[in-house]
């Protein structure tokens, strides 16, 4: 089956409101643009110097999504054309974002990634960490970073039981906060190419999927 056909029978699960990101992290540019053709505009990465190079040979309408662990000495690499930062764990990251971005006269887009997994090999933000950090006010001196939401990846189990547990603890957090940020939080990432029907029925409004889309990692 190609990519296209992947793609398409994938999107077809979707409900209207649902945004797909491929995951082309491991990927050859080729095999993103094939997707590209095919109609997917929304792109994963979880290594800025490979995003950086994908981002110079590839269309540029393209929206670029840092998924993975990020540290800081690498903001600046992906700031000046970065759509979303999904992966935010912590306040020195949100600092440099908002630095980098003031840099570029831009304000980007994040989401506060929370830890709920049975892993603790898992980064993010545990809720009480994250209630703490939002209640002292720093975010709200920040003009540049707009926290659009929250993500978070389940454990990595075969048991559904434990992955809606994980599901349920991220939505009630995300319910939570969205009565303190707004309107402008409105997005639940959740769901990957394994477990994403699951998060459907909590709620999800972004599923990032790759190995249903491009096959296995290439290396």
């Amino acid at each position: 089956m190609s990519i296209k056909e992947r793609l398409h029978n994938i999107i077809a699960t979707l409900p209207q409101g649902v945004q797909l990101v491929a995951v082309s992290k491991f990927h050859p540019a080729e095999r993103l643009q094939e997707a590209y053709d095919a109609g997917q505009r929304i792109f994963g990465e979880s290594r800025p110097q490979e995003m950086t190079a994908k981002y110079e040979a590839l269309p540029k309408d393209i929206e670029w999504h840092m998924i993975g662990h990020l540290q800081t000495n690498k903001v600046k690499m992906i700031a000046p054309y970065v759509t979303m930062i999904s992966s935010v764990d912590s306040e020195r990251l949100i600092e440099e974002i908002e630095k980098q971005a003031s840099k570029n006269n831009r304000t980007i887009d994040i989401l506060l990634e929370v830890h709920v997994a049975r892993e603790e090999t898992k980064s993010g933000w545990s809720a009480e960490e994250l209630r703490t950090y939002l209640a002292s006010g720093i975010l709200n001196t920040m003009t540049h970073v707009r926290v659009r939401g929250l993500m978070t990846i389940a454990s990595n189990t075969d048991d559904e039981d434990v992955v809606r547990r994980d599901f349920a603890t991220i939505r009630h957090i995300y319910d939570e906060l969205k009565q303190q940020f707004g309107t402008s939080f409105d997005t639940l990432s959740i769901g990957m190419s394994d477990d994403y029907p699951i998060a459907l029925d909590y709620g999800t409004t972004m599923v990032r999927i790759g190995t249903a889309i491009f096959g296995a990692r290439e290396y």
